[in-house]
């Protein structure tokens, strides 16, 4: 999908005419400090909800995505593939060149009200985080929110970010007339790693804190422990400590999920890994020799010492937050919900 398919025409004044063809974008920086070299593309898209291709993995069928591109810069996140199809860098592009649909809220509301809309589950925060930093400027969450509650529509959120508790009026009041899940993404405790592998995103804390409040307030709320990085996050008391952290924060769940390493995301993570940790490239080049995932061997042993450090601290029970789709059968564990494959990390 090139970025002609995700505009309508605009009058805007002025438009990057070399990437994205004349009237397609007005183009914006803000001179703020947690904007510094971020450049805005705002786009009309013509549609908001989107089918999932029936080949994907992905456990659920439509998603909407108000943004393209994520300032949290994971450095393994595999959506980093999807800047490619604008034409745009998959690198630091992918952190810095966000694509905002400023139409979401509107256009959301009215495909929810066609005579073809069925009100099938929505999945939201799987491509990119719909709560990074963006959305505390353009607020397209809370319209799209409220079209959601408004049409009774069931839905699911997976975030990085705390700013998703300045809806939470409107996650109650959804949660009153539909079925709302919501996860919070939490791989590892580790600041020293985390200020390196996810330097844009809140520390681990402040979004176990999410979980937390949100809680506190009856929405119930899963973690998704992803990534799990081998060698560097997944030794025995590193996953007892983020599993422990997670538990004390009032968890319904907890799904644990290996770093897999898609085209795109594959490159960035492994530059990263030769600059931060060079010891450890030609481990990971074995490890992931066959693909973009982690032998199955491997993803069972960390699923089961998930499971029973989930069971230990007491997590559940499993309300499962987000839908998902179960890759290996695995004995059913009151604990913890299955590993599911999710574009957000």
């Amino acid at each position: 999908m090139r970025w002609e398919n995700l505009t309508l025409e605009s009058d805007h004044s002025r438009a990057d005419a070399a990437l994205f063809g004349a009237d397609a974008v007005i183009t914006r920086t803000f001179d703020t400090p947690e904007f510094a070299g971020i450049t805005f593309h705002e786009i009309r898209a013509r549609s908001i909800i989107n089918r999932v291709p029936g080949a994907s993995r992905m456990p659920f069928e439509w998603t909407v995505n108000p943004y393209r591109g994520c300032s949290h810069a994971c450095v393994y996140c595999f959506a980093r593939k999807t800047h490619s199809y604008l034409d745009l860098d998959t690198g630091l592009g992918f952190d810095s060149q966000i694509v905002v649909k400023v139409n979401a809220p509107e256009l959301l509301r009215r495909q929810l009200s066609s005579r073809r809309w069925q009100g099938e589950h929505i999945a939201m925060g799987t491509n990119v985080d719909c709560y990074q930093r963006a959305e505390g400027r353009y607020r397209l969450m809370p319209g799209i929110l409220a079209a959601l509650r408004d049409h009774a529509n069931p839905y699911s959120i997976l975030t990085k970010g705390t700013l998703i508790l300045r809806d939470l009026d409107l996650l109650k009041q959804s949660s009153e007339v539909t079925d709302v899940g919501i996860s919070v993404s939490v791989g590892f405790v580790d600041r020293e790693l985390w200020r390196t592998v996810e330097p844009g995103t809140p520390a681990p804390e402040r979004r176990l804190d999410v979980v937390r409040t949100l809680t506190e307030h009856g929405i119930g709320c899963g973690v998704l422990m992803a990534p799990v990085i081998p060698f560097l996050s997944d030794q025995p008391a590193q996953l007892r400590a983020t599993v422990r952290a997670i538990a004390a924060s009032g968890a319904t769940s907890v799904t644990p999920l290996v770093l897999h390493l898609r085209p795109g995301a594959r490159e960035w993570f492994m530059a990263w890994l030769g600059h931060h940790h060079p010891h450890l490239v030609r481990r990971y080049e074995r490890l992931y020799a066959d693909g973009a995932y982690a032998p199955k061997w491997y993803q069972r042993r960390i699923t089961r010492q998930v499971h029973d450090l989930a069971q230990e601290y007491g997590i559940g029970p499993t309300r499962a937050s987000m839908p998902r789709r179960v890759p290996e059968p695995e004995p059913a564990e009151p604990s913890v919900t299955e590993p599911t494959q999710l574009s957000l990390i």
